[in-house]
């Protein structure tokens, strides 16, 4: 790591100050609200964009394999921090690491924009190596503009901070709008001028960073094998430290359903219409709500853990991740209940208020668990293995994020496949439904039940008169493997005439067979999709968020439990930490 003496006169001729913090820190301020504006905008409508039809500008994902993805590209995203940090370290030092993934992150941002399915995947790509690149690196940048024991530099930190939540505010309101009302592509356009923006700011205050993240060779011999053996000290913390990783990979597991499933619900089972203006809440809008409340709560937070230490309570770190992970956990109550609320009546949808109140105890969770975390880390960690141990943390929160992904893709049920049987003209003759003509995309949704043996009797629902007047027998049928599973379902819920259950079915014509030269437009051919049932859904949803409430609390209970053990392994490491502090 580049070791930066803020004493020279020549660095110290390029640290003018603005409001008592040097202006090298407003430019960081900046660059870092840019790249968190580009990356939350984008993740924002990630998941929404693979699971939108294709002829509505999406990829035509189902749900599962779009939370699948997620939780792949956010892991990669942590992890590459670590190569990364390794990159800044012994070969190019900070700021030239950071200059580097801003590039990478403006290219991917821009080729995101770009409607194709390689543009898309090259995006992701470049957009893992950029944030591996910067985001390590430019924390370590804003620690490098202070003296050492200087007593602004948790201030300018905390000034720092404030910028990612101001960006990462802007991104789910502004990235989002522009994707309901311009398409999706233009949403990810949107996300990459923001990474210029912040590049720009980069490149040009580079004067006021001179002697801060520049690389310096190691000292001869430094990082040799002549080095002295973990002490049992050290080691008690290390085991620590590593728990302390697991309560990290827990903590984002449940918290990351933010940009996934949660994002899926906003979309399709939150009731988003403001009858009173006559407008629709984008669903990425939610994705503002956690950085809101970090940005008005914030404060108020670390005042009550501070008064709480005063008062001579219990407030070391791994309290604080406990409890953490514990009110985060009970944020799930609230979905659970919009699933009971949704379920209510068919087709239902939930109020947004069970997200909102959902977000607050998350960021309450957050506030009181995340920060302390990385602090725990540099109180713990033997000197020679500080980067090491930092770069456990962001791989473990990117396991964290791989987690949130395996989740919610398990909460999906498995798809019932589903292929149209009737042409475009009896499509358009039985339900109305003109789209077929256009080869665009069909949606039905019905009842559903078992009769005479014959698993595929669908109905039309009628939404005026909620009942089955217009049959959809001979208009698609259920493929011979989802038969078994579609049976399976009927059975569980004692399916039949007088209790039916809900369908729904999105159905597009095959992509490759849409562009072909010899496609006859309207004729209804090569239409498939998926049918989820309604109950199914709402059911295996409303599990997954009380099984995450549920583990959560246990998980942060036993911390408790183990408190004083645990706290006996740091060997006071906290408690000498507070002492300095005060000396």
């Amino acid at each position: 790591m580049s070791r930066i003496d803020v004493s020279d006169p020549a660095h110290a001729r390029n640290q003018r100050k603005l409001g008592g913090h040097p202006i090298g820190l407003y430019i960081l301020f900046f660059t870092e609200l840019w790249e968190r504006f580009s990356y939350y905008g984008m993740r924002a409508i990630l998941v929404l964009f693979l699971v939108d039809v294709i002829s509505g500008g999406g990829m035509g994902w189902s749900n599962a394999d779009a939370l699948g993805l997620y939780g792949w590209y956010t892991m990669a995203v942590y992890v590459a921090s670590i190569p990364g940090g390794i990159l800044a370290d012994r070969l190019l030092g900070q700021k030239k690491t950071v200059m580097l993934g801003g590039l990478l992150l403006c290219a991917g941002h821009l080729v995101l924009a770009i409607p194709s399915d390689i543009a898309f995947f090259c995006g992701l790509g470049l957009i893992v190596l950029g944030v591996g690149g910067l985001k390590p690196n430019i924390s370590t940048m804003v620690g490098g503009l202070y003296k050492q024991g200087d007593a602004s530099r948790d201030q300018g930190f905390t000034i720092f901070y404030i910028g990612i939540n101001i960006g990462a505010f802007l991104a789910g309101l502004v990235v989002a709008s522009v994707a309901q009302a311009y398409g999706w592509h233009a949403g990810f356009g949107l996300a990459g001028i923001g990474m210029l923006v912040g590049q720009a700011v980069y490149m040009m205050g580079q004067r006021y960073l001179k002697g801060v993240g520049d690389y310096e060779a190691p000292e001869q011999g430094e990082g040799g094998r002549g080095e002295k053996s973990l002490t049992k000290v050290e080691k008690d913390r290390i085991v620590v430290l590593l728990l302390s990783f697991l309560i990290i990979i827990v903590f984002w597991g449940a918290f990351e359903q933010a940009g996934g499933l949660m994002n899926l619900y906003a979309q399709y089972k939150t009731d988003r219409v403001l009858e009173m203006f006559n407008f629709t809440v984008p669903a990425g809008w939610f994705q503002s709500v956690n950085s809101f409340f970090i940005i008005t709560l914030g404060t108020a937070i670390g005042a009550f853990w501070i008064r709480w230490r005063k008062k001579g309570r219990e407030a070391s770190s791994l309290f604080k991740m406990a409890w953490g992970t514990i009110i985060m956990g009970l944020g799930f109550l609230f979905m659970a209940y919009a699933s009971v609320q949704a379920g209510s009546e068919p087709f239902g949808k939930a109020g947004m208020i069970w997200l909102v109140l959902a977000y607050l105890l998350h960021t309450i969770g957050e506030l009181s668990a995340s920060p302390v975390s990385l602090s725990f880390i540099t109180k713990l960690a033997p000197a020679k293995y500080a980067a090491i141990m930092m770069g456990c943390y962001f791989a473990a929160t990117g396991f964290g994020n791989k987690v949130a992904g395996t989740i919610g893709e398990a909460s999906q049920p498995e798809p019932i496949k589903v292929e149209l049987t009737a042409d475009g003209r009896e499509v358009l003759q039985a339900v109305g439904d003109s789209a077929v003509m256009n080869d665009e995309s069909l949606v039905f949704q019905g009842v559903i039940y078992p009769e005479n043996g014959d698993v595929t009797v669908l109905n039309w629902l009628d939404e005026e008169e909620k009942a089955g007047s217009k049959s959809l027998a001979g208009i698609f049928a259920v493929e011979k493997e989802s038969k078994d599973r579609l049976t399976e379902i009927f059975k569980e819920g004692e399916v039949g005439p007088t209790n039916p259950y809900h369908f729904r079915i999105t159905m597009e014509k095959d992509k490759d067979a849409k562009n072909k030269p010899d496609n006859v437009k309207g004729d209804g051919k090569t239409y498939e999709g998926d049918m989820s049932i309604e109950e199914v859904s709402n059911q295996q949803e409303m599990k997954t968020f009380l099984m995450i409430t549920i583990f959560t609390a246990i998980f942060g209970i036993l911390l408790l439990i183990f408190l004083k053990k645990l706290k006996a392994l740091t060997h006071n490491a906290e408690e000498v930490e507070e002492s300095a502090e005060t000396a």
